[in-house]
């Protein structure tokens, strides 16, 4: 390619090349593209789709990576009403550079995970258990290579929050990441830890999946999943996106843009994750007013779970700079209840803790026998709560002041209805200014 010569191509509205010069044509069908398809270049396809989206013009140098050459070359992409005009200057051609492999350190895998995959540094999965997949009908082979986001729809927790991006952006370990397995809808938990390479650079995660109940649905489970087929498809899926996006503009992900661009991303990327936790909430609710709603009675050792609750909540404590105090859970406290539910309460419980708990404070987590009963407690040293207002908050939709950030108000609401539906409940004991005391009994296994 000549120096000086400027390609120039034209593309639609789903960034599709519609039509080129013989120069681009060349440069784009060695790099796998063709005429109606998407470009074959990466980098260009990622100007192409900030110019559309945004609807600015953007202009960077870039290297394109041709047989053995780098190309070095100014780009420029103007958004236009049919789609986007795309020009390239190349400035200069250079031998491809090469450099030696470097080695990956081994990383281990969150402990006690039920499976485990990994990504690269741009969360690519690289490697995933044949079993694990098509347990959920899914296609390990065909997965690899593809974004974790083809696998797990990441969930946001009760701030809105996303740990594992957070971890991303910051390259350490997480935990407490909510998802749903793409290919069965399950919920899960996820956790990982970084990879670095021999020199030190961030490589990606060894993650492991935290299964929430064991595998097998009844027949009365068929209508839940039917909505939550239906809540992926009209809205998971597209919230999602819009969430993705948002935070691949706050990111910066493809080069710098005009602050106000940033700011407005966020708010978006916020307001989806409001949303998107509002519509987990709807399918919890779907469920459990179900008259053929039915829980799994089952032994549940209730310190191993709030121990597993604690723990999901360890990046996001620290973070916040709260210590979380677990006592009386060294030896198994029997329960009757279902695992995943019973895990799904505290961890709801530990969230409202931790999410009004001042800077410098603790949550005390504690489980023990009393009579025929075993019970958690979930205390924190927030502004506590009135007594006109404690029986409220159990209602649905009620919060006890709407203002302050938060959740939905249907959280307390889900986790008494499933305490109830095994015979257990949850109570409350607060004051104004003395913090708050949530305590979760559960019909006792050991006679």
């Amino acid at each position: 390619m000549s120096e000086g010569m400027t390609l120039t191509a034209r593309l639609d509205h789903a960034d599709r090349l519609v039509s080129a010069d013989a120069g681009f044509m060349s440069l784009n069908d060695r790099a796998g593209g063709a005429i109606g398809e998407l470009l074959g270049v990466p980098q260009l396809a990622t100007v192409v789709r900030l110019a559309r989206r945004l609807h600015i013009l953007v202009q960077r140098s870039l290297v394109i990576a041709d047989a053995e050459s780098d190309l070095e070359c100014w780009v420029r992409a103007a958004p236009t009403v049919d789609g986007v005009t795309l020009s390239i200057a190349p400035l200069r051609e250079r031998p491809v550079w090469r450099s030696a492999q470097v080695a990956t350190q081994l990383a281990p895998p969150p402990a006690g995970a039920d499976w485990v995959w990994e990504v690269d540094a741009a969360l690519r999965i690289v490697h995933l258990p044949t079993d694990a997949g098509t347990a959920h009908g899914l296609d390990p082979s065909a997965l690899l290579g593809k974004p974790l986001t083809e696998l797990f729809t990441l969930l946001p927790d009760a701030g809105g929050g996303m740990t594992l991006l957070e971890a991303m952006a910051a390259q350490r370990d997480f935990d407490g990441q909510a998802a749903m397995v793409r290919g069965s809808g399950e919920r899960v938990m996820l956790a990982g830890t970084a990879r670095r390479n021999a020199m030190g650079v961030f490589a990606g995660f060894v993650g492991g999946v935290f299964l929430s109940a064991e595998p097998g649905e009844t027949s009365a489970d068929e209508p839940v999943r039917a909505f939550n087929a239906r809540l992926e498809g009209v809205l998971r899926g597209p919230l999602s996106r819009i969430i993705a996006n948002a935070d691949s503009i706050n990111a910066a992900a493809d080069g710098p843009i005009d602050a106000h661009y940033v700011d407005y991303a966020a708010d978006i990327a916020s307001a989806g994750r409001h949303l998107m936790g509002l519509v987990d909430d709807l399918a919890d609710i779907e469920a459990i007013e179900r008259d053929d709603f039915r829980i799994e009675f089952e032994p549940v050792d209730l310190s191993d779970v709030l121990r597993r609750a604690a723990g999901l909540f360890a990046v996001r404590a620290a973070d916040a700079g709260v210590t979380v105090d677990i006592g009386g859970a060294d030896g198994p406290q029997l329960a009757i209840g279902e695992f995943r539910r019973v895990l799904q309460i505290l961890v709801n419980l530990i969230g409202n803790a931790l999410r009004y708990s001042p800077r410098g404070g603790t949550v005390w987590l504690r489980v023990q026998r009393d009579g025929a009963q075993v019970v958690a407690i979930v205390a924190d040293q927030g502004k506590g709560i009135a007594p006109e207002d404690q029986a409220r908050i159990f209602a649905k939709f009620a919060r006890v002041d709407p203002r302050e950030p938060g959740g939905s108000g249907l959280g307390l609401y889900i986790s008494r209805r499933l305490a109830r539906a095994v015979g257990g409940d949850i109570s409350l004991d607060s004051a104004p200014g003395e913090g708050a005391r949530f305590v979760l009994s559960l019909p006792s296994a050991q006679t």
